[in-house]
């Protein structure tokens, strides 16, 4: 898998940095106060860049970079506005800026005693990652196969070298893909502060996260013909290595059972379905927090097949299943005091003389029969069963869902929202909060009883669609007629926001890992313990 980039912290030296080659970036105050050490021509010249119109238009976040800086070795010095009252989301959009640069050669940050710089460390991390798994220009690899993983931190001294692992548990070997071997390399990254061994210990959490957005952004971008149920499921199962309790149920488990809703949208796929289901005991006897994913790891649409144009980002429908994976990942990596279950249903709809058809009635785990109207409106069909099979073993606190369900969702909010919906005004509210404070967007739409009206079924107790009016709500609405009476539940519909058309804040252009750091920041402010972890 991809791996956020290897950053050190060290002291401060106010020599030396004439010699220092690669890219140069400096946080730079309110005051506009630069940091000692640099050469004068460099200083002078960053003295002009910071008195002139352009830097005057620069808004916390942004930078501004002068190329080949006189009287230094480095080949750019980027000159980046972060006032020090600034919140850790604009720290973060000020890393954003500079890992959006950063190359093969190596990069020294200069942050002071900034207090936010672990925040810049991560926004920085997360726009560097790079997807060239399939790109056969790149570095030999090390023997073997894959270029050896680095630690996602490392804290360096002078006269002494400490690793800051995430924690003691190993990072597993990743399954073959098929790919090519070898990744794009990016340079070291530094940072120099006032108080190096503080700035790791804060930063550990983040490279966590990090990596866990890392994961969920592989399995989105990775092709169908790669990331199959089978290859999917045993992604998730190395993660036994990280400590996580980890099962996968085969078909024949799954028809015992009686998930036949998930079964039918599979049944005409050569990929067999699978439900895994991962567990992570850190908070002692608590209930579970249940997470759900949608995994159709490419849709076709079925018999009700999609156009042509635009089918080939049908490999990003197994998002909601790539998210739960993530946070999971997050969760073992920083040990979290917690008890969360993760289950994803892998399932691919594909057209087959096997396939299901329009007008077919199948009964779900639950027991509630289904008229299937679209074949195309799958997602849900997986999603109910999983949500039942969840409830029905693990008695969770409560559940969250989340799936690229409907593009009546991208319709309503773009790609900068995902859609929220809940029974649970109080739930609701505690992941919104979480999910402004990870600057992940997120809004809430209507449920209700009117619009079950929509989904009757003259022959079956429901139908998988409602039409085009109120799409994603009428899908949500179905979902809720999976979860039993009093469990706070949240669905979240992010279709628009798992693979936007373009670049994002934190991400290149591609798989964005939304909802991993939401989620996270849930567990951490609502269903931790105190104490040691315990799993």
């Amino acid at each position: 898998m991809s791996r956020p980039v290897e950053i050190s912290f060290t002291a401060i030296a106010s020599e030396g940095l004439a010699e220092r080659a690669g890219r140069i970036a400096i946080l730079v105050p309110e005051n506009g106060r630069l940091p000692s050490g640099l050469p004068r021509a460099a200083r002078e010249a960053a003295a002009r860049a910071l008195a002139s119109e352009a830097w005057k238009g620069t808004k916390p976040g942004q930078a501004l970079e002068l190329a080949f800086p006189a009287g230094m070795a480095a080949e750019a010095l980027q000159l980046i506005a972060l006032p020090r009252r600034a919140d850790a989301l604009t720290a973060r959009k000020a890393g954003a800026a500079i890992g959006a640069r950063h190359g093969k050669a190596e990069l020294t940050v200069l942050a002071g005693d900034h207090p936010h710089a672990a925040e810049v460390a991560l926004g920085l991390a997360l726009r560097a990652y790079d997807f060239s798994a399939y790109k056969t220009a790149r570095t030999e690899p090390a023997a073997g196969g894959d270029l050896p993983a680095e630690p996602p931190v490392s804290l360096s001294r002078t006269g002494a070298a400490e690793d800051a692992r995430l924690s003691d548990a190993a990072t597993p070997d990743e399954p073959e893909t098929g790919a090519a071997p070898g990744v794009t390399p990016r340079g070291k990254v530094c940072f120099m502060h006032k108080d190096p061994e503080e700035l790791a210990r804060k930063a550990r959490a983040g490279a966590a996260r990090a990596e866990g957005v890392f994961f969920t952004r592989d399995l989105v971008n990775e092709p169908a013909n790669v990331l199959t149920t089978s290859d999917f499921a045993d992604r998730l199962l190395a993660m036994r290595e990280l400590g996580l309790e980890v099962e996968v149920l085969d078909e024949d488990e799954l028809a015992r059972l009686g998930l036949r809703a998930l079964l039918a949208v599979g049944q005409g796929s050569e990929s067999p379905s699978k439900v895994v289901v991962m567990r992570w005991q850190g908070g002692g006897d608590e209930a579970p927090l249940a997470l759900v994913g949608k995994g159709v790891v490419f849709d076709t649409g079925g018999i009700s097949i999609k156009p042509a144009a635009g089918m080939e980002e049908m490999t990003m429908d197994m998002g909601g299943a790539g998210v739960v994976a993530g946070v999971m990942r997050t969760l073992a990596l920083r040990r979290a005091r917690a008890n969360v279950v993760g289950l994803v249903g892998l399932v691919e709809n594909m057209p087959d003389g096997r396939a299901q058809r329009p007008g077919d009635i199948v009964r779900s785990m639950k027991g509630d029969t289904i008229e299937v109207i679209n074949t195309d409106a799958e997602g849900r069909l997986v999603l109910a069963d999983v949500l039942w099979y969840a409830q029905d073993r693990f008695k969770p606190r409560a559940i969250v869902d989340l799936a690229t369900l409907t593009g009546a969702v991208i319709i309503a909010l773009g790609h900068d929202n995902a859609g929220v919906f809940s029974n649970d005004d109080a739930f609701a509210d505690r992941f919104l909060a979480a999910a402004r404070a990870e600057g992940e967007g997120a809004w809430r739409l209507p449920l209700g009883p009117s619009y079950d009206k929509l989904i009757d079924s003259r022959l079956a107790d429901i139908k998988n669609t409602g039409g085009r009016p109120a799409g994603s709500i009428t899908a949500a609405q179905f979902l809720q007629r999976f979860v039993r009476e009093g469990t706070p539940w949240i669905h979240l519909d992010i279709a628009g926001v798992a693979l936007p058309p373009g670049e994002t804040a934190l991400a290149p252009k591609g798989a964005t890992g939304w909802g991993v750091m939401a989620l996270d920041r849930l567990v951490r402010d609502g269903f931790e313990v105190a104490g040691e972890v315990q799993g």
